[in-house]
């Protein structure tokens, strides 16, 4: 990292740099999640409410992280902590079915389109696994087909071409068996005579997508396409499944599905399904989802255990979360919040003369460097056109450990070169957020990155 900013980071987060050391000795690289490395070091937190963060040194720091996407209402929402306050008291874990998991799923049920059951799982990772073992029992194929730039979790079956760069010749990656490779079709996304092709040629039991398009929209998949899919996947019989991990509440109620009007067999869900604690589902069609049930119709049963399914806490906080959410205010709040940054970032970016654009759908944005194409003049903007090999590009990693560290300093955390707003997301954090990268613009440009 260029010398500026490090003396500033270095000065302002002393207590944070102290805590690498010694985390560096229990972690690998001292994280615990991929994404939250950052040099010269990360910054650790204390506490959080609303929309911000207080780091250990008690700076106020603007989260568009918002738990990984987790926390639709922001950090320890009144409703959601005294749920699992309560719940706390009555018991945490019973290894038996209770009231409240029935009551979760009748809340997704009622909201979420293609649920017709659940099963709950651990995490999206689990979800999307349980979906592929689903598809196959059902199908009696193998195959499946996904999107390069879409990200399902890192279990062997889906994480191959999950992350650029993108090798068509080879979606080989550290740790995965070649043979995981044999019944994974990668397809460029964006085209529906591709996918088309693919279906014709390999019969896959099932086509997955991240249903706004790979990296939560960083490669934007939007209504027609959504529609296109569901449309090709029914003529040929293949099983459509939506991984609504991060989109599943958010951007609606009901999902991306329920934004696009289009429902798939079976859905993905974790995140804000769990109210911010540890939590997911893999939901769909009663006839699919009987693969899982004891004496089914497939005569075969897809064994599932998972110690902490559907457990008390996580379903506590899940049915006070969604109950805050049915109505749809707090997507509808999020969204207009994350229109409101977009715009406003493209006017900064103009006045600055960085060649820089933000865009995106819904409440998520993404930040395009290196741009020179038309300055967007509507919301509905998509870089380069979609093209995933400019939009979804591997960059030089000092570089974004740079910008998140100049956003630091200006009390912003920046989902690397994307962010998620809240609900608790106020006017006044938009302006401190577009303040934070005027003034991270001048210190990358101090330190030449730009």
């Amino acid at each position: 990292m260029s010398s500026i900013i490090t003396t500033r980071f270095e000065e302002r987060f002393g207590k944070s740099r102290e805590l690498t050391a010694r985390a560096q000795q229990r972690f690998p690289s001292g994280v615990t999640h991929d994404g939250r490395y950052l040099e010269p070091f990360p910054v650790f937190v204390d506490h959080a409410a609303g929309s911000t963060k207080i780091s250990v040194e008690g700076h106020p720091i603007i989260d568009y992280w918002v738990g990984h996407g987790s926390l639709l209402l922001g950090h320890s929402h009144p409703a959601v902590v005294k749920a699992v306050q309560d719940q706390m008291t009555k018991g945490t874990h019973f290894s038996a079915g209770h009231e409240l998991e029935i009551e979760w799923a009748d809340r997704i049920c009622q909201m979420v389109p293609s649920a017709e059951r659940v099963r709950f799982t651990n995490s999206g990772t689990e979800a999307t696994l349980m979906a592929l073992r689903v598809a196959r029992l059902v199908s009696g194929k193998r195959k499946v087909l996904k999107f390069i730039g879409h990200f399902h979790g890192w279990h062997d079956f889906l994480v191959p071409a999950a992350y650029a760069p993108y090798d068509p010749n080879d979606w080989s990656m550290p740790g995965v068996p070649s043979g995981a490779l044999e019944d994974l079709v990668v397809i460029a996304p964006g085209n529906l005579d591709v996918v088309a092709e693919a279906i014709r040629v390999h019969q896959p039991a099932c086509l997955i997508v991240e249903a706004t398009g790979g990296h939560w929209g960083t490669v934007p998949m939007r209504r027609e396409f959504m529609q296109g899919l569901r449309d090709l996947t029914k003529q040929h019989g293949v099983i459509l499944i939506f991984d609504e991990v991060i989109t599943g509440f958010r951007v609606h109620a009901g999902g991306a599905q329920a934004a696009y009007d289009v429902t798939p067999d079976m859905t993905t869900l974790a995140k804000i399904l769990a109210g911010g604690l540890p939590g997911g589902a893999l939901v769909g069609r009663a006839d699919l989802m009987d693969a899982i049930a004891f004496n089914n119709q497939y005569g075969r049963k897809m064994r599932h255990p998972g110690t902490f399914n559907g457990n008390p806490l996580s379903a506590a906080a899940g049915c006070a979360a969604l109950d805050l959410i049915a109505n749809n205010q707090p997507c509808d709040a999020a969204n207009r919040s994350a229109q409101e940054l977009r715009l406003r970032l493209n006017t900064l970016f103009a006045e600055k003369h960085a060649n820089w654009c933000a865009y995106g759908d819904f409440s998520m944005i993404h930040i395009l460097t290196g741009f020179d194409g038309p300055r967007p003049d509507t919301d509905d903007f998509i870089p380069h056109g979609g093209d995933y090999t400019k939009l979804d590009a591997k960059g030089d990693p000092k570089f974004l450990y740079a910008f998140r560290a100049a956003l630091l300093l200006g009390g912003v955390d920046w989902f690397a070169w994307g962010g998620m707003t809240s609900s608790a997301h106020t006017p006044q954090d938009i302006d401190t957020t577009v303040a934070a990268f005027d003034q991270a613009i001048d210190l990358l440009r101090g330190d030449d990155w730009i």
